[in-house]
């Protein structure tokens, strides 16, 4: 890595719930970074992840946060509208990184020479930073959400498929963040 050379980690939050937006994390780390910090989101608390968030708001170079919503995703699937949350969130970066790592299989189209790393959000600290970005603001959202329609119990369990949540929507009906696209079975 040469010094100009800007490292952008990018990842998602969302891919699995039945209800709401996918979300997309980038970050451009300094190299003074303490990644000592950083894990995959999934091995840290929310109270951690929400501490975690805010030193890498407060000390990374560059973050920004992509969204695709619910209706975005039944229109372009989720895993389109996946990649369109992340393509957001790096052209919404107020610095241009030079090369892109992204978590998974699969790189948004950015015109950044791109590279899909498996498992990097416990690999990558980049990735980890903006897993952990995109996971905090997710459950913020949802968590903000469940009080226009505190049926569902989104401050709970984030729209994911619980038997809580697929059983307020067999009782209740869809909430208006569905995702109609995605198949709900209950026990």
């Amino acid at each position: 890595m040469t010094d100009v050379e800007l490292i952008c980690g990018v990842d998602e939050a969302g891919r699995g719930p039945l209800a709401g937006p996918v979300t997309a994390g980038a970050v451009i780390l300094s190299r003074d970074f303490p990644r000592d910090i950083l894990s995959d989101s999934k091995a840290l608390n929310p109270a951690q992840r929400t501490e975690v968030a805010v030193v890498i708001r407060g000390r990374a170079i560059a973050w920004s946060l992509g969204w695709a919503s619910h209706a975005e995703i039944d229109l372009f699937n989720i895993h389109n509208a996946t990649l369109l949350a992340m393509r957001r969130a790096v052209l919404a970066l107020p610095v241009h990184p030079t090369r892109i790592f992204v978590d998974g299989l699969f790189c948004p189209a950015c015109g950044i020479v791109s590279s899909a790393v498996v498992r990097g959000d416990a690999t990558v600290p980049e990735i980890m930073a903006a897993s952990i970005l995109a996971k905090t603001a997710r459950d913020a959202w949802m968590e903000e959400y469940a009080k226009i329609e505190p049926a569902y119990g989104f401050e709970r369990h984030k729209g994911y498929p619980t038997l809580e949540h697929r059983r307020a929507i067999v009782c209740t009906g869809p909430s208006r963040i569905q995702r109609l696209s995605f198949q709900i079975t209950v026990p």
